[in-house]
């Protein structure tokens, strides 16, 4: 008699709705803080708008200087995929794509304060070339800052997607390509621009919104008015001016520009990876990475980690002298307790904002059903994206209207900047956790359907082993972005009780550049300790029933 196979259950309705409820909060989030710029901002007129002058300079500065950044840092990260995908097995390597990983999450404020040590009026590099090349003038305040800074976070990010587009070319491709012996530019022509055509635009869109959207760069080397961006005017126009309505047509701004631009990339179908995957392995050499070009390719990739590490460098040598003096005797009653504070005041905020955004990814991924093409679908698409529509501190600020009168006391605002840190961080996370949830062992995933093994026990035998590491890595992705912040912060929190980025910021608007250069080391400190921390736990046990799946019989035994 035949075996009788039973059909795969499905999962029952009921499991799709957190997710999809969760889904449509983030969606009622967005619209309301959106529903509250257009209900304070003036009637809008194009022609108003561009008799202002301050406006119109703010909205074409933000255009300009994010076209400037988008350029250089796909123009460097370009060469550097190429160069990182020719050489595969030099020292150092995997030290290097995880440290272009990481600038994703460094604190702007760190990097800056890091940046102007080097190229500041009195930084070391400046000093260098005033010395040897007199008739050359460099102003790190102002434009030219803006773009170093932002092509200091961008085009390491950047290349490590490219990269990975770079490594995903088909193996027979390469393999053909190694025997035909092809120069470099029939490998670009044949093998190369096909596999990064379709993953620019994405990754366009998010070096312009990353570079569009930026605050903390602005704020601390912007130099002036006349280099301000949107998210620095609407800023100064809620903190300092009070002036809702001109925040509001700023906000809408903004979020007209992203939200085109987003449009115009979702539209198609997002090729782009937001973080890149680790897991990738390249077996086939590249014919072309050898002679001059590998000569040219170490000079490179040389020159492009000391643009990395010597500001890391520069914040680890200024900020030891002023860490140590914090944590003295003579001075922890003052500046050690206040980093203490800030650090604590900071860990609660990105800690649950990291839980938030794993858990929130987790349902969100686990509601979408098998179709692409169903309401459900496109409304779980449309959250998962929406932080990059809908830019932070637009969000922020759109809240910060509609619950202005109600925000009495200062934990509440601290709740909102957790939960819109948490919102930002959701499309890294998800994509951290998307390939992971949906790589799931079929034959396992049908069995435990079969058995009908649901909840706790699903989870600890089936998901739990697979999704340890992504989601260890996006708690730290999450709690990462969320301790670095700057925007929202700036905007509902106390100067009197700061977090670490803003007091950072007190500390070199003041010039207390020892105490400063302390505070940065003391923040990467605990980011790193952080990403050490969430590393150990999602390390996989030593024994080898935490290595493998369970058996057929672990989990007979498990739904018994």
């Amino acid at each position: 008699m035949p075996e009788v196979v039973r059909a795969p259950l499905s999962h029952p309705a009921w499991q799709h709705w957190p997710g999809s409820l969760l889904a449509a909060a983030i969606i009622l989030l967005a619209v309301c803080g959106a529903g509250a710029l257009f209900w304070q901002a003036p009637a809008l007129d194009i022609g108003d708008l561009w008799a202002s002058r301050y406006l119109r300079s703010v909205v074409l500065f933000t255009l300009w200087q994010a076209f400037l950044s988008v350029s250089l840092s796909v123009l460097l990260a370009l060469p550097i995929a190429r160069a990182l995908d020719r050489h595969r097995n030099f020292v150092g390597r995997g030290l290097l794509l995880r440290l272009m990983e990481l600038s994703l999450v460094v604190p702007t404020i760190v990097a800056v304060s890091g940046l102007v040590s080097m190229y500041g009026r009195q930084g070391w590099l400046t000093v260098a070339i005033q010395e040897w090349l007199p008739f050359l003038s460099w102003n790190l305040y102002g434009l030219n800052g803006i773009v170093l800074t932002h092509v200091f976070f961008n085009a390491p990010l950047a290349a490590r997607i490219l990269l990975q587009a770079l490594e995903s070319a088909p193996s027979t491709q390469r393999r053909i390509a190694s025997q035909l012996g092809l120069g470099s530019l029939w490998l670009w022509r044949s093998l190369e621009w096909p596999s990064i055509r379709p993953v620019l635009p994405g990754i366009v869109a998010l070096v312009f919104t990353l570079c569009f959207t930026s605050f903390a760069i602005v704020m601390t080397l912007g130099g002036g008015p006349a280099t301000s961006t949107i998210e620095v005017a609407i800023y100064q126009a809620l903190r300092f001016e009070f002036d809702a309505g001109r925040a509001a047509l700023l906000a809408l701004i903004q979020l007209l520009i992203c939200g085109t631009l987003w449009w115009l990339v979702l539209r198609k179908g997002l090729n782009t990876a937001l973080v890149p995957d680790r897991q990738l392995v390249i077996s086939h050499a590249r014919p072309d990475a050898k002679g001059v070009r590998k000569l040219l390719d170490s000079f490179l990739l040389a020159a492009f980690v000391l643009f990395l590490t010597l500001p890391l460098l520069a914040v680890l040598a200024r900020g030891l002298p002023g860490l140590a003096d914090a944590m003295m005797p003579s001075g922890f009653a003052n500046q050690g307790l206040q980093l203490l504070q800030a650090t604590a005041l900071s860990l609660g905020i990105a800690l649950p904002a990291g839980v938030v955004s794993v858990v929130t990814s987790l349902l969100i991924l686990g509601a979408k059903p098998g179709s692409a093409n169903t309401p459900i679908s496109r409304l779980l698409e449309t959250s998962a994206y929406l932080p990059l529509i809908i830019p932070p501190l637009v969000l922020a600020t759109g809240l910060f209207l509609l619950l202005r009168p109600k925000l009495g006391i200062a934990s509440e605002g601290l709740a909102l900047v957790a939960l819109i840190n948490a919102m930002m961080a959701l499309p890294f996370v998800m994509q951290l956790l998307r390939g992971p949830l949906r790589n799931l062992d079929p034959a396992s995933t049908r069995l435990a359907d079969q058995l009908g093994i649901r909840g706790w026990y699903r989870w600890r035998w089936l998901h739990w082993p697979r999704l340890r590491r992504p989601l260890a890595l996006g708690l730290a992705y999450g709690t990462g972005l969320s301790l670095g912040d700057f925007g929202v912060i700036a905007l509902f929190g106390s100067p009197s009780a700061p977090t670490l980025p803003v007091l950072l910021y007190q500390q070199l608007g003041s010039y207390q550049i020892n105490a400063a250069a302390g505070t940065g080391l003391w923040l990467m400190v605990v980011l790193l300790a952080l990403f050490g921390l969430f590393n150990l736990v999602g390390r996989p046990p030593t024994k080898s029933q935490g290595l493998h799946s369970p058996k057929p019989n672990q989990l007979e035994t498990s739904n018994a």
